[in-house]
Formats: C-alpha cells, sequence, structure tokens
C-alpha cells in the first residue's frame, strides 16, 4: 500500500528543522536588509549623494527579491523531481557561503565599482537561495502532517522568519552596543555576516537528520517523475497560483515596509536607531507566537478566513501607524533642529563651494 502518512514523530522532527533552518536562513537574508538601512550606503555608495546612496542601498536589498520567485520555480521544480530534503540542504549551503562572502567583501573605498557590483550579486544568491528555502521549509512539514493539523505544523516553518528576524537584530544590538560608530563602521557590522557560517553548519545537522515525506518518496520512486512540474501547475491550476501570488504581495509588501524601512526612516527623523530596532524585534517576536496559533485556528474554521482576517488588520494598523509616525515626526523635528543647527542652513550644490 502507498505511504501517505508520517508518524508522529517523524512530524514533530520535521517542523523543529523548518523551524531552525527556516530561523537561520531569513537570519541571513534579514542582515543584509537591516546592513542596507544601516550601513551600505556609506560602504558602497559613498560617491552618491546620502540620499541616493539609501536609495541604491534599499536598491539592491530589493534584488534579493525579485530573484525570490526564480529560487522557488527552480528549487520547487527539482524538488519535485529529486525530493524536498536535498534541495533544503542546498539552499541553506548556498545562503550560508553567500552571506559570510558578503562579510568578507571590501567596500567602495577599497575595490571601486566592483564591490557594489559583487554586493548585488551575492544579494541576488541569496534571493534565490531563500525563494527556494521558504516554499521548500512549508512544503515538508506540511507534508509530513496529518490533514487535520496541517495549519498548525506549516506555521512552525513561519514562525522561523520571525525568529531570524530577532536573532539578526539581537546580534546587530549587540555589535552596536559593544563598538564605537566608527568601529562598527569599519568592521563591526561585519561580525554578523561571518557568524552565519557557524549556524549555517548548526542548521545542516539538524537538516540531515529529516527524512523525506512520503510523497517526495512516492513522485522520486515513480517510474515516469513530471518532467516540468512548475509548467505542469501554471497550466492546471493558473488561477489558485495568481491569487496565492497577489496575497502575498500585500502581505510582504507591508511586512518588509516594517521591518526595513522602518529603521532608516527612523533615524532620518531623530529617532534613536537602536530603540526602534528594539520595538521592531518585539513586534516580531509577537508574530512569531501568534503564527502557530493562527496555524492552529485555521485548521478549525479553514485558511480563507484566517487570511482576509489578518488582512484587514494589517490595513488597520498600517493606517494607525502611519497617524502615530506623523505625530512621532513632528515632535522630535523641533529636537533634531535643535541638536543640529547646521540644518537651518541651506546646502550648497557642490558645483557652488569656494574653490581652493
Amino acid at each position: 500500500m502507498a505511504e501517505t502518512r508520517s508518524a508522529p514523530r517523524e512530524v514533530r522532527r520535521a517542523a523543529v528543522a523548518s523551524l531552525v533552518g527556516s530561523a537561520l536562513e531569513w537570519y541571513d537574508f534579514f542582515l543584509y536588509g537591516t546592513a542596507a538601512a544601516l550601513v551600505f550606503n556609506t560602504l558602497f555608495f559613498s560617491t552618491f549623494d546620502p540620499l541616493v546612496g539609501t536609495i541604491a542601498a534599499f536598491g539592491t536589498n530589493a534584488a534579493g527579491f525579485l530573484a525570490r520567485p526564480l529560487g522557488g520555480a527552480v528549487f520547487g521544480h527539482f524538488g519535485d523531481r529529486l525530493g524536498r530534503k536535498s534541495m533544503l540542504v542546498i539552499t541553506l549551503m548556498i545562503m550560508g557561503v553567500s552571506t559570510f562572502l558578503i562579510g568578507v567583501l571590501p567596500s567602495y573605498a577599497t575595490l571601486g565599482v566592483w564591490a557594489p557590483v559583487l554586493l548585488m550579486a551575492l544579494r541576488i544568491v541569496q534571493g534565490i537561495a531563500v525563494g527556494g528555502e521558504w516554499g521548500g521549509g512549508v512544503l515538508i512539514v506540511s507534508e509530513h502532517a496529518p490533514d487535520h493539523r496541517r495549519g498548525f505544523y506549516s506555521a512552525w516553518s513561519q514562525t522561523g522568519v520571525g525568529l531570524g528576524f530577532v536573532l539578526c537584530a539581537a546580534a546587530y544590538a549587540v555589535v552596536r552596543a559593544t563598538t564605537s560608530s566608527a568601529s562598527f563602521l569599519a568592521w563591526g557590522w561585519r561580525i554578523p555576516f561571518l557568524a552565519g557560517i557557524l549556524l549555517t553548519v548548526v542548521g545542516l545537522v539538524i537538516r540531515l537528520r529529516v527524512m523525506d515525506t512520503p510523497a517526495a518518496r512516492q513522485t522520486a520512486s515513480a517510474p515516469e517523475p513530471p518532467r516540468m512540474p512548475l509548467v505542469e501547475v501554471l497550466r492546471t491550476h493558473p488561477r489558485a497560483v495568481l491569487i496565492a501570488f497577489g496575497a502575498r504581495i500585500a502581505e510582504n509588501g507591508a511586512l518588509y515596509i516594517f521591518l526595513t524601512f522602518s529603521l532608516s526612516y527612523a533615524e532620518t527623523i531623530g529617532l534613536d536607531g537602536d530603540v526602534v530596532l528594539a520595538a521592531v524585534m518585539v513586534g516580531m517576536l509577537c508574530e512569531s507566537f501568534a503564527m502557530p496559533a493562527f496555524g492552529a485556528l485555521s485548521d478549525r474554521i479553514g485558511r480563507r478566513p484566517v487570511y482576509l482576517g489578518g488582512a484587514a488588520g494589517v490595513i488597520a494598523l498600517f493606517l494607525i501607524g502611519m497617524g502615530v509616525v506623523t505625530v512621532v515626526a513632528v515632535a522630535a523635528a523641533p529636537e533634531t533642529h535643535r541638536r543640529h543647527p547646521e540644518h537651518r542652513k541651506e546646502a550648497a550644490p557642490a558645483c557652488a563651494q569656494p574653490q581652493p
């Protein structure tokens, strides 16, 4: 008889492995976004105006998101043909190595224009890896889990996303607290990236202990495994793919405005960056603990009501947050103006500076 279920112990092991692996991969992925908000504009785009440099740094950050669908398609294809576990091991290794290389990448002052070029290339590699990781991590848990608890167990993989950010933010907070501003800009920011390779080893040890899913084993042992799984899905279920795609755009867009742009914007209005980072960490911790609860709720009342409720909540909180930020910005502006009296003078264009 065909194998369709996993033992409870294997389900729990898959959930833990997905949680840990997801946390480590997203730790690496979020490192870049945080560094883009804090230092990349200065180190890799130093020839630009500060505002343009910040936009360029966030532009390279966006390259990772553009690469995620490619990673999902490539690793999803081979995951269907060769199994989920092997793809998750490969994506974790790719992410760990690319993150380490960012940590040792020379800045623009040393390498010139090749520094931002290589930085963007490594970010794209990160995006490809995390694109394969996210879908594969959720899939390996959901295929192990029993039908009546699939939402609960699958949510643990998404919990790893929030914990990955908390781990990333904590690493940056420790480094910033133990180094001067000059030291952090010179070498301190690299420490969390370099530490990622050690976390990758931990994740590999855990993931290698997980068995592949029954569905994947059946597909791999079939006489004729699917040649082009992605094409088959797009041909047979185009509407479902487009709906899921559109739903994720709204949810992910709001999340990353909260996670990355808020850090950069807070400093421009005079707020303490460490305080804002701590606030975001608290928010992500709350999200992480809420994930399994809402996953279990979806097992009871369905996925659609839970997702629609979450979307409505995001819209409401986003509108409230915009109002709060506006009030804080207005309140902080006079204080910032007093601390930096030079801001009262209009900066002269570079071409208008007196010549020696």
